[in-house]
């Protein structure tokens, strides 16, 4: 997010201006992973895309990141993995993908590596299910200004188990949500877009299964960053996610180990089960 602070005051009858230089906070690039992969059950193969960048400064650009390696091999399957990085679709996006086998990545735990400047960072995820929405209805109620929009779901929660679900309702609006008071039951609610929706619009909204520290994780960078910019994009606050530098670590068995714990990378890899539906707006 983007701030310039200028002070203007008049004094008599002369106008002037001051720039206010202010010292902002500043700290070492860090890389900035959105390895958020979202599955569809329903189809047999997978495109998993990761973006990479590395943060700039505290007003500065987030740059892709030119990276040595990046890989996903399954720690409870090695036949699964066949060795082969996922590659950058285009040079100098930072974007790299690779398709893998659905059935594949639903199974076991999944390993992620970033090799970048002779080190690396590691993650691990498992496949958290999800439900597909019961309905999805706009309806007729504001919340803060008379152009809100709502939105109202309905999904049925799993039985018998504790639940996490994550919500992508476009323009980086997101909303996590567990299911203590609703477990196992059918469940609705109601979203309010703020945002410049016209009739003829067509959103389309995402529930996704997510665990218990991705949901606490999602919950407080929301928050802090208040959606401006992107939770998966460059935050402005620094929120470690599960994404650690193991480059000193010489036991993958422990991350207590390593010598400066301060070293992680911004963002977080989970592999979600997700289910869409979409919503023309009307008059």
């Amino acid at each position: 997010m983007k701030r310039i602070i200028v002070l203007f005051f008049c004094l008599s009858v002369f106008s002037c201006e001051d720039v206010i230089e202010v010292d902002v906070p500043s700290e070492d690039p860090r890389l900035v992973v959105d390895a958020l992969i979202r599955i569809d059950t329903s189809e047999a193969v997978t495109l998993v895309s990761i973006k990479v960048s590395q943060t700039n400064s505290f007003f500065g650009s987030v740059p892709p990141a030119n990276l040595q390696q990046i890989t996903m091999t399954n720690l409870d399957f090695p036949e699964f993995s066949d060795g082969e990085p996922l590659e950058e679709e285009e040079p100098g996006t930072g974007i790299y993908s690779k398709f893998y086998p659905t059935e594949q990545l639903i199974a076991g735990r999944w390993f992620l590596q970033i090799d970048f400047e002779d080190e690396f960072y590691v993650a691990t995820a498992e496949f958290q299910p999800s439900v597909p929405f019961d309905s999805i209805a706009q309806g007729d109620d504001t919340l803060f200004d008379e152009d809100d929009t709502e939105i109202i779901l309905s999904y049925t929660d799993f039985p018998d188990r504790e639940d996490y679900y994550l919500f992508d309702f476009n323009f980086e609006n997101y909303f996590a949500s567990e299911d203590t008071f609703y477990e196992g039951q059918s469940f609705s609610f109601s979203y309010f877009y703020d945002e410049d929706v016209n009739p003829g619009d067509e959103l389309t909204i995402s529930i996704m299964g997510i665990d218990e520290d991705f949901y606490n994780y999602m919950n407080l960078l929301i928050e802090q960053s208040n959606q401006d910019p992107s939770p998966f994009e460059s935050p402005s606050v620094t929120v470690r996610g599960n994404i650690i530098n193991a480059t000193d670590i010489d036991n993958m068995d422990s991350s207590n180990n390593v010598n400066n714990s301060d070293n992680f990378a911004l963002g977080y890899f989970a592999i979600a089960e997700e289910y869409k539906a979409s919503i023309i707006i009307e008059e």
